[in-house]
C-alpha cells in the first residue's frame, strides 16, 4: 500500500487532523537533524579533522543521500516502527494520538538541545508513539511486544556492538601502525576520519529517516480510515522530502551537542576519532539491515567509550558517560508518560 504525491496533496489540505499530523511530523524531523544528526560528525569536530561549520554542511549532505538511498534498497526500520504500535479502532481517535505523540517527542528534544544534553530522537520517538498507543487503546494492548523487542535488541546490540568494535579497532590500528611515524599516518587518518564521519551522518539519515517515514505513512493511512495495513511502500516523494527537512535540520548546527559527545566524554586522537567513527557506521549499518531501530546518539557514544577503554578505563569522563545514560533511562518513560497524558487531554478535548 502507498500514496502518490497527487493524492496527498489532495488530502492534506483538506483534512486539518492530517494536515496538522503532517506539519508536527515535518517538524520533529527537522529537530531530529537539528539535535541529533551532529552527533555523527561529533568526534570529526573534537580532532579537528574538519571546522564545524564545514562538518555540519557535509552532515546534512549525507543524511539527505542515506534517507534517500538506504530506503530504496531496504526499508526494514520503517516497517519495524509501523508495526511496534497498533493505532486501530477508531481512524479520528488514533490521528488525534499520533499527533499528540508528535508533540510530545518536540518538547522532548527541544528541552534536550537548550540543556546541551545529547538525547535520542529514536528513543523519544519510540517512547513518544507507545505512551499515545497505551492511551489510545486504553493498556498495554497497543504494544505489538513482538516489534517491540526489535527496538530492546537494537539497544543491546549497539550498546556491546559500538562498545566492542571501537576498542577492537582501536586495538588493531594501534598494532599496525606501532612502528610508523606520525607524520607519515596524519594525513591517512585525517583523511579517513572525513570519509567514516560522513558513513555515521549517511547510516544516520538511513536509520531515522526511515523511522519518521514509518510515522509518516501511519498518519496518512489514518487519515484514509486504515489503521491496519499489512505492509506498505515508502513513495520517492516522501523520501525526498524527509530526506530534505533533515538535511536542513541538520545544517542549523549543533555545536554544543557535538562538544558534549566529541570532547566531553574522551579525549580523542585522530585515529581514535577513526576508530569511532568506523564502529558507529558498521553497527548501524548491521542494525538497518536486519530491520532494528537503533540510537544514532546511543551508538556513537558506545563507539567512542570503547575507543577510550581501549587505553585505559580512566580514560572515558565516566561524570559525563553518567549523565547521557541517565538521559537514555528517563527518556522512555519521560517521554512516553508526555505522549500518554497528551493523548489523552487531545482525545478529550478534540
Amino acid at each position: 500500500m502507498t500514496i502518490t504525491l497527487t493524492d496527498f496533496l489532495a488530502q492534506v489540505f483538506t483534512n486539518m487532523p492530517l494536515l496538522v499530523t503532517v506539519v508536527l511530523t515535518l517538524g520533529v524531523i527537522l529537530v531530529n537533524g537539528w539535535t541529533d544528526a551532529p552527533n555523527a560528525i561529533a568526534t570529526c569536530v573534537a580532532t579537528r579533522c574538519l571546522h564545524p561549520k564545514h562538518a555540519i554542511m557535509m552532515a546534512a549532505v549525507f543524511n539527505f543521500l542515506g534517507v534517500l538511498f538506504m530506503t530504496m534498497v531496504n526499508a526494514k526500520v520503517a516497517q519495524t516502527i509501523y508495526k511496534m504500535v497498533d493505532f486501530g479502532g477508531d481512524s479520528h481517535d488514533a490521528l488525534i494520538a499520533l499527533c499528540a505523540a508528535m508533540i510530545a517527542i518536540v518538547v522532548w528534544a527541544v528541552g534536550a538541545w537548550v540543556f546541551g544534553i545529547p538525547t535520542s530522537e529514536s528513543h523519544a520517538l519510540i517512547a513518544g508513539i507507545s505512551g499515545a498507543a497505551i492511551a489510545l487503546q486504553g493498556g498495554f494492548s497497543g504494544i505489538n511486544p513482538h516489534e517491540w523487542m526489535k527496538v530492546v535488541y537494537g539497544l543491546v546490540i549497539s550498546t556491546f556492538l559500538g562498545f566492542g568494535l571501537g576498542f577492537i579497532i582501536t586495538r588493531i590500528i594501534e598494532f599496525t601502525a606501532k612502528d610508523m611515524e606520525n607524520s607519515k599516518t596524519r594525513g591517512f587518518f585525517k583523511n579517513g576520519q572525513i570519509v567514516t564521519a560522513a558513513g555515521t551522518a549517511f547510516m544516520h539519515g538511513a536509520q531515522d529517516g526511515q523511522k519518521f517515514m514509518g510515522i509518516f505513512m501511519l498518519g496518512i493511512f489514518l487519515a484514509n480510515g486504515v489503521g491496519d495495513a499489512s505492509s506498505f511502500e515508502i513513495p520517492i516523494w516522501l523520501m525526498i522530502v524527509c530526506s530534505l527537512v533533515m538535511g536542513i535540520g541538520t545544517s542549523i548546527g549543533g555545536y554544543k551537542i557535538i562538544k558534549s559527545v566529541g570532547m566531553g566524554m574522551v579525549k580523542l586522537r585522530r585515529y581514535q576519532g577513526f576508530a569511532a567513527d568506523l564502529a558507529a557506521t558498521l553497527c548501524m549499518f548491521i542494525s538497518s539491515t536486519t530491520g532494528m531501530p537503533v540510537s544514532t546518539t546511543h551508538t556513537k557514544t558506545t563507539a567512542i567509550m570503547g575507543v577510550g577503554a581501549s587505553k585505559r578505563l580512566s580514560s572515558v569522563n565516566w561524570g559525563t558517560v553518567k549523565e547521557m545514560v541517565l538521559t537514555w533511562i528517563l527518556t522512555f518513560p519521560g517521554c512516553g508518560l508526555i505522549g500518554y497524558l497528551m493523548t489523552l487531554l487531545f482525545m478529550r478535548i478534540f
